[in-house]
């Protein structure tokens, strides 16, 4: 038998997600919580296989309630249920734990499938959800804009940044003031920037001076 705490601020979702689940043979919803800090305390105390939780709630949203609760019982098993596919909200709750991420828009019988993937230990995600996980990892994957300047460009940049002008950097680095001028066009396109003061601001940024 699955137990399973249920946390939403909306009675009527609790009262209907319970009853549905609390039907199936080997389910049994054996608390309830109607905002993230009960939440937090009935399942560090009583432990279920599964909890459910809603992002937005009083007290305590249920990203900072799987925070707390993964703190203090990292083998905690957290399945978010949320009308919410924001990226500032998906990425924060898997990031502090959740195993899981369903939408209220999903069937009540593929949250129940959900449960029990999860408790057999099978994250599962709502596929806009992996949709914009994979966005991410190939955004972070994707090489730094500055990784694609050449060695002579980064002496170049980095002269710019301690406010060199084109002549003062051809005079350091015994090239032509037309071959700095290239340089310099090279690096601003490489970097996707307008002007100089952009690819200074660029270099700072990102830690390069």
């Amino acid at each position: 038998m699955i137990s399973i705490l249920f946390a939403d601020d909306h009675e009527m979702v609790r009262i209907g997600v319970a009853s549905y689940l609390s039907a199936q043979a080997d389910m049994e919803v054996i608390a309830e919580a109607d905002d993230g800090a009960e939440a937090v305390e009935k399942a560090l105390q009583l432990k279920p296989d599964i909890i459910l939780l809603d992002l937005v709630m009083k007290e305590m949203d249920g990203i900072e309630a799987t925070k707390h609760i993964m703190a203090k019982w990292p083998e905690a098993k957290i399945i978010i249920v949320t009308s919410f596919l924001d990226d500032e909200k998906v990425y924060p709750a898997l990031e502090a734990g959740a195993t899981s991420y369903m939408l209220k828009t999903s069937k009540a019988s593929e949250i129940a499938n959900a449960i029990r993937k999860t408790y057999g230990g099978e994250p599962v995600l709502e596929p806009e959800v992996t949709g914009k996980l994979m966005n991410q990892m190939r955004r972070q994957s994707s090489p730094m804009l500055h990784e694609q300047l050449t060695s002579r460009e980064m002496e170049v940049l980095l002269r710019m940044s301690e406010g060199k002008s084109n002549q003062e950097i051809a005079d350091q680095l015994f090239i032509s003031l037309k071959t700095v001028k290239v340089h310099v066009s090279s690096i601003l396109a490489k970097l996707e920037v307008a002007d100089r003061t952009q690819a200074v601001i660029y270099a700072f940024q990102q830690g390069l001076v």
